[in-house]
């Protein structure tokens, strides 16, 4: 689940290994370009670490990075539910 931390909005995801969390990451690239909002993420086998500001704003949480939040946890949770 997010968590607001130091002006950001974070979330850790662990997927089945490297195949499955880049799936994920290609899936919220498209997402990220088509609301011109992009986050800063990092990617180790199946971790994939996110964290959402708004550098426009400050470096703030703005209604764009709950946006993008949400639309992540739907791809997140389609693609988790289909390890299961």
């Amino acid at each position: 689940m997010w968590r607001e931390d130091d002006n950001k909005l974070k979330r850790s995801l662990r997927f089945k290994d490297f195949k499955a969390a880049m799936a994920f990451m290609n899936e919220v690239a498209e997402v990220a370009e088509e609301l011109n909002h992009h986050p800063w993420w990092s990617n180790v086998y199946n971790q994939v670490e996110i964290e959402l500001t708004t550098h426009d704003a400050g470096n703030t949480v703005t209604a764009k990075d709950f946006e993008l939040a949400r639309r992540i946890d739907v791809i997140a949770d389609k693609l988790l539910a289909s390890e299961a």
